[in-house]
């Protein structure tokens, strides 16, 4: 169609064309912009939620897995005993009272508190003290841990501890943060008893 037998002028043809043209990016850019907004919006909040539950684990440096039918509560041995230890600290002591509260008033299953430690070889002050491996080392923390529970309420009849040293690893000892991983107590929370 020639443009000069239509009553519209070239000018203004070329001016509704491009409008029009101009008015869909416009839209198509604002529908495009409130999307990555609302997903931006929803990252920071998944990033924040995150930190928040790591910030919390690593507080506690503790943690709780259902396994088939029992129930497997971990701390890191950093925090319930001392370097070379196993007397509980303080704030062990507080740790598992937390746990015992829990557990005293309706027990009815039966708990195995087991020890390890990492492979960093016994010193000569825990050698006089007569502990001569790691196994007796984390045989000793997992009977001390065994005998707090009990001054907290907890069954002694549904009660059993037991120490694999440095067996069992769940990282690898060529690290610091391998090591402090490996020393730990699990308290495994097991069926009925029978």
């Amino acid at each position: 169609m020639d443009y000069r037998s239509s009553k519209i002028r070239p000018t203004t043809r070329v001016c509704l064309v491009a409008g029009s043209l101009l008015s869909s990016l416009v839209l198509g850019g604002c529908v495009w912009r409130s999307d990555y907004d609302a997903l931006q919006a929803q990252y920071q909040q998944s990033q924040a939620e995150n930190q928040q539950l790591q910030s919390q684990l690593a507080a506690t440096n503790a943690q709780v897995s259902r396994l088939q039918g029992a129930i497997n509560y971990t701390v890191n041995s950093d925090l319930l005993f001392p370097s070379g230890g196993w007397q509980m600290s303080r704030q062990g002591q507080q740790i598992i009272s937390r746990l015992a509260q829990k557990l005293a008033p309706t027990q009815q299953n039966k708990l195995v508190v087991t020890g390890f430690t990492d492979n960093t070889p016994i010193g000569p002050a825990l050698q006089r003290e007569g502990v001569a491996s790691n196994e007796i080392l984390s045989q000793k923390r997992a009977e001390n841990v065994m005998q707090f529970l009990i001054s907290q309420g907890v069954k002694p009849d549904l009660l059993q501890a037991q120490g694999f040293g440095d067996a069992n690893p769940i990282a690898s000892n060529d690290t610091p943060k391998g090591r402090a991983q490996n020393r730990r107590v699990e308290i495994t929370l097991g069926g009925p008893a029978s």
